[in-house]
This record gives C-alpha cells, sequence and structure tokens, in this order.
C-alpha cells in the first residue's frame, strides 16, 4: 500500500470514529418512560435504529396525528424503526396534564404504543439536552408541538419536518424507507 492509500485509509477511519462518537453523543443520555419512575440511556435501548423523534401535546390541532405515528410504528418497528414522542408544554400550554393523565390520553384516545417519554422542553433556556443537540445539529428548533426529527441508524439527524408535515406524508415515508436500507452500523 502506498502513502496516499494509507492516508486516505486512516481518514476515513477517523470520519468513522467521530460519527460515531457524534451519534453517541446525540442518544447517549438517559430519559423516563412516560410516567415511569426508571430512566433509560437511548443510546443503550435503540442504537442501529431509525428513529422519528416527536414533540407531542394533547391539546394542539396536531394532536390527531399520534394515528399516524401509531401506523408508522406499527408498520416500520419490525425492521429496527421507533416513533419516539416527547411531551412538551412549551407552545400556549397545550400539553398541561401530568405524565400519568398523557399516558392515559395517549393509551385510550389513539392507542399510543410507540416510546413515550417524560415531559420536557423542547426549547427555550429549560430545554432538554436532547432537544439542544437535535436544534444544533440541524438549526432547526420546533416551531410548535409535533416538529418531527429523522435520525439515521448510525444516530445523525437526516431531516426535520415541520408540524405541518402529516406522519403519512410521502416524503416523510420516503425518508423513513430510505433509512431503514441502509445497513446498521458495526458495533
Amino acid at each position: 500500500m502506498n502513502h496516499k492509500s494509507l492516508n486516505i485509509l486512516f481518514l476515513s477511519a477517523l470520519m468513522m470514529f467521530a460519527g460515531s462518537a457524534i451519534a453517541a453523543s446525540l442518544l447517549d443520555r438517559e430519559y423516563r418512560p412516560l410516567a415511569g419512575s426508571t430512566a433509560i440511556n437511548l443510546n443503550d435501548t435503540y442504537a442501529g435504529e431509525v428513529l422519528l423523534v416527536v414533540n407531542t401535546a394533547s391539546k394542539c390541532g396536531f394532536t390527531p396525528q399520534y394515528d399516524g405515528l401509531e401506523v408508522l410504528q406499527t408498520k416500520y418497528s419490525g425492521k429496527g424503526f421507533n416513533v419516539l414522542g416527547f411531551p412538551s408544554n412549551d407552545f400556549m400550554g397545550q400539553e398541561p396534564g401530568t405524565e400519568e393523565q398523557i399516558k392515559e390520553f395517549c393509551t385510550l384516545t389513539y392507542g399510543v404504543k410507540f416510546p413515550m417519554f417524560e415531559k420536557v422542553h423542547v426549547k427555550g433556556k429549560d430545554v432538554t439536552p436532547l432537544y439542544a443537540d437535535l436544534a444544533k445539529q440541524t438549526g432547526v428548533v420546533p416551531g410548535w408541538n409535533f416538529h418531527k426529527y429523522l435520525i439515521s441508524r448510525d444516530g445523525r439527524v437526516v431531516a426535520n419536518f415541520s408540524s405541518k408535515v402529516k406522519p403519512d406524508d410521502p416524503a416523510l415515508v420516503a425518508a423513513i424507507e430510505r433509512e431503514l436500507k441502509a445497513p446498521r452500523p458495526r458495533k
């Protein structure tokens, strides 16, 4: 192998390492399941999966999107995909309930089975670290409830979709399917 080939090989390995470090930092944090008591590490639980991270609210005009998010979860979960819901009261107080009330509403009204996590702040001075990093990677802070960030198998944010983009939107579905075709990263 010549020096040029070795340099290219070294730079490729360095870029792969840097990419995995970014991925670990984005998902390497703990959140409690909604109304639960024990936090889980997102990286330990969802590493290597395609994720759609969504800030949710129960009293919003976009709340019916829970149905479409559950359809996505059901359709793609066996292929390494999960919707991760994070209730937030950051937009005009549209998620005022307790975590127990939110869980009951989501389950009884929309049959939500996709993973839902503790109530968080997705913007402002009290923004939770996950959402701070999502905004940093994309340059986009959620402008309302049901903003969607698509995370690739290697833990990078590859797309984000405004609240107006419904879960069955062809562009969103195509982006999910594209990411599901990508190989799982090696550990």
